[in-house]
């Protein structure tokens, strides 16, 4: 919504994406691309590689979502003293993101969601992200976050974890019923929680693990 509010002025505002082990760029998208590849994160950068794979490392056809690599001369070698974690976020070199990430018939990188964060429910991969801007549309809700909970017969099912602006109210049946007209079903919450707050980290990211700590093994009956 940002970006297409400053779009309608005009204006277009590049985009990109990186992280602290790729020093910190890794894409960007042109300023002659942004109005007709908006929301994209551009393509890789000179000297940089990426590609989008399955779980098995496999490179996944193009608008499949998968987890981006990427390799290139200014990746990190590793992480100081952890040679555990090391082995665990590269493969012949190519390291291992953590961003769920799809690229389009032009070969332009749009990211999803993080990787870990996806859930599978009835054998569906859903990211936590597409609902998330869903429930945002809903004008009581201030801040919003999905996790995947165990399920008996899906497997996975999201739980919505919410918090209303001041003097608003919301019920569960009114965020499922909202969610029922925008997306696929299996993508729905099955479950609802109001808190006060959501758990952050210093740089204003929502914890999900801490979400996951204190919601897994709660009841999540099916909708039928």
């Amino acid at each position: 919504a940002i970006l297409e509010g400053w779009a309608a002025r005009g204006i277009a505002l590049i985009q990109g994406w990186g992280m602290t082990e790729t020093s910190p760029a890794g894409t960007m998208l042109d300023a002659s691309d942004a109005l007709r590849k908006l929301g994209s994160a551009g393509k890789a950068l000179m000297h940089t590689a990426v590609r989008i794979v399955d779980d098995s490392g496999q490179d996944v056809p193009r608008g499949m979502i998968g987890e981006l690599w990427t390799r290139g001369p200014h990746i990190t070698p590793g992480y100081w003293n952890n040679p555990e974690a090391t082995r665990k976020a590269f493969t012949d070199g190519w390291l291992h993101t953590g961003d769920a990430a799809r690229e389009d018939e032009d070969g332009f990188i749009f990211i999803v969601d993080r990787w870990k964060d996806m859930y599978i429910s009835g054998g569906e991969n859903v990211y936590p992200a597409e609902v998330e801007n869903v429930l945002f549309q809903l004008p009581q809700v201030a801040d919003a976050a999905v996790i995947g909970v165990p399920n008996e017969r899906w497997g996975e099912v999201g739980k919505a974890v919410l918090v209303l602006k001041p003097d608003q109210a919301l019920t569960a049946d009114e965020v499922i019923r909202h969610c029922l007209s925008r997306l696929a079903k299996f993508k729905v919450p099955q479950s609802v929680e109001f808190v006060e707050v959501l758990p952050r980290n210093a740089t204003g990211k929502v914890l999900k693990r801490e979400l996951r700590t204190m919601y897994v093994g709660a009841a999540t009956p099916a909708i039928t």
